[in-house]
């Protein structure tokens, strides 16, 4: 059978398609600039662009099973188009997906719910660890990171423990209607993972602490709307339960457990070094 993985180059989607392949499965991977991919040798990799269904067709010919995302390739919004993906993945003989999730049911899973496909909903934690990567260029250059809520919580996961779930999910049975919550072994401040980074580097970081304010401000000059920048200082303000209460579901699904921060930073820790 042939799976195919959309979102293949992205945070989770990378993953995914590494851990088919680890399981001996046929892969193709959904992007939209094949020329300009790195995936390991055997995956097939196609053009595809969710926005434009109609560019799906020859992606989903073979196609048995698919991980799919429900947002945009630009990370700004869900997708509109679930009816007309779902349609073309059933009438390619597609039988079962991963779908990774929001919390939210937008278009894309009301579709997959209403279809008949076996599906299974992954649920991140909101925060992935790869989100530390928006400080590198800050503490290369200035040993410092800034950002507000300092003692703000949370469960972040490390995104190859979603990308291994997903695998799992779309290889083995057991996991048709099931909705995974998915979170880290551990739960971080922002402050504990800029020393976890600091020791991982053998340099001190300073931490300096936002006000609200002052972080509303640089949403605003990086473009972001009022709206958004709200919903993004009101979340990390008052984070949900949920975003800092661990579950052991990925040790559960895949049988090994979930990784921490200071593994993360040990696999990227080139980033916060100068060269």
């Amino acid at each position: 059978m042939t799976i195919l993985v959309t979102g293949a180059a992205g945070n989770v989607g990378r993953y995914v398609v590494d851990y088919l392949v680890q399981a001996g499965q046929r892969v193709r991977a959904l992007t939209r600039d094949p020329e300009n991919t790195n995936f390991p040798e055997g995956v097939e990799v196609v053009y595809g662009d969710l926005t434009v269904p109609a560019s799906l067709g020859p992606a989903l010919n073979g196609v048995t099973s698919m991980h799919l995302i429900t947002f945009t390739s630009e990370g700004y919004g869900p997708l509109q188009t679930g009816r007309e993906i779902v349609k073309l993945a059933k009438e390619a003989g597609v039988q079962k997906t991963t779908v990774l999730w929001s919390g939210t049911n937008g278009p894309v899973e009301q579709a997959v719910e209403d279809s008949g496909l076996e599906w299974t909903f992954l649920q991140p934690t909101p925060e992935f660890m790869s989100n530390a990567l928006l400080w590198a260029e800050s503490i290369r250059s200035e040993g410092v990171v800034r950002e507000p809520f300092g003692d703000s919580l949370d469960a972040m996961i490390h995104p190859a423990d979603v990308g291994s779930v997903a695998a799992t999910a779309l290889t083995t049975s057991g996991h048709a209607g099931k909705i995974y919550t998915l979170t880290g072994p551990e739960v971080l401040t922002i402050s504990g993972k800029v020393r976890t980074i600091s020791a991982a580097i053998g340099r001190h970081i300073d931490f300096v602490e936002l006000t609200e304010e002052q972080a509303r401000e640089r949403m605003r000059k990086k473009g972001a709307d009022e709206e958004t920048i709200d919903f993004v200082i009101g979340w990390h303000a008052n984070p949900p339960k949920s975003a800092y209460t661990v579950v052991p579901t990925v040790e559960q699904v895949t049988g090994h457990p979930a990784r921490t921060f200071a593994r993360w930073v040990s696999e990227h820790v080139q980033h916060f070094n100068n060269p």
